[in-house]
């Protein structure tokens, strides 16, 4: 190898160290973001489950009001009504309740950090972004925060109140009592809240698949019964067995599919309309 090649293979070694230096810092900062955030939820105990996580679980929360009011008026009569608390929770091991504050407090900590945990992903990729690239994406941090928060919300509004209210009050016998353990619920909760959180991210993730060419709109026109298909078994997965819930569920994320559809197609015509102005130069 001659001495010229040798520096340009220490400079490309040095150029991957730097990048890995760069993503080392940002992910020391987004996680000391979720850290201080977590502290902050870890001393809000009281708030954060008794009014947050276990709201759910009682009769008055608004998503059962809303439902039972929808159902009598659509003459389902009391199906959708939750009137008694069907079920206790409880802690069967020594440290069940402090892991459960401490692992409740991290996701809390990451859920409320997440835009600023969007905004060092965005600074360690956008380097390597052309300019008008960047000024297409310069919202990117806003509607992918806002989508997440539209799914933590749909997520805590509609998802666990529905896994809940069936689960809690399902019995195989009346011999059977339903106490459920803390760290049981609290998954329930946390699975309910974080995958509707990102499967809100879809048309974000299309966005960026489109940018790359590896998603096209007639790919996704093309799959869209496939696509379908795959909504409503998530859709069976994350909710109780009744079609209302499964309907209740997958209908927004069918609409964000669809506007998936759209975007990729805003994408791809963006990139036709650059190609022939720099085939005109």
């Amino acid at each position: 190898m001659s001495r010229r090649e040798e520096n340009k293979t220490i400079e490309k070694e040095m150029s991957f160290l730097d990048h890995l230096e760069d993503l080392r810092w940002h992910l020391i900062r987004a996680t000391l973001a979720i850290v201080i955030v977590a502290a902050a939820a870890f001393f809000a105990k009281d708030f954060i489950f008794d009014v947050l996580l276990f709201g759910p679980k009682n009769p008055d929360f608004p998503t059962y009001k809303l439902l039972c009011r929808l159902a009598t008026n659509i003459g389902l009569e009391d199906s959708f009504c939750f009137t008694e608390e069907q079920f206790r929770i409880q802690s069967r091991t020594m440290a069940g309740q402090f892991s459960a504050h401490i692992w409740t407090s991290i996701m809390a900590g990451f859920i409320i950090a997440f835009p600023y945990v969007l905004y060092e992903f965005w600074k360690f990729i956008s380097p390597g972004l052309h300019d008008n690239e960047r000024s297409t994406s310069r919202g990117f941090i806003l509607i992918a925060s806002l989508l997440f928060f539209i799914g933590v919300l749909f997520g805590y509004y509609v998802v666990t109140p529905l896994s809940i209210n069936f689960l809690g009050s399902y019995r195989v016998s009346d011999q059977v009592f339903n106490d459920f353990d803390l760290s049981s619920y609290i998954g329930l909760v946390r699975a309910s809240v974080l995958a509707s959180g990102i499967i809100f991210e879809l048309p974000i993730i299309i966005y960026f698949l489109t940018k790359v060419g590896i998603v096209t709109p007639e790919f996704l026109r093309k799959y869209r019964k496939f696509a379908l298909v795959i909504v409503l078994i998530l859709s069976a997965i994350i909710t109780p067995p009744d079609i209302a819930s499964q309907v209740i569920v997958s209908v927004p994320v069918l609409i964000l599919y669809e506007l998936s559809i759209y975007i990729s197609k805003w994408v791809i015509r963006k990139q036709n309309r650059k190609e022939k102005a720099e085939a005109k130069k």
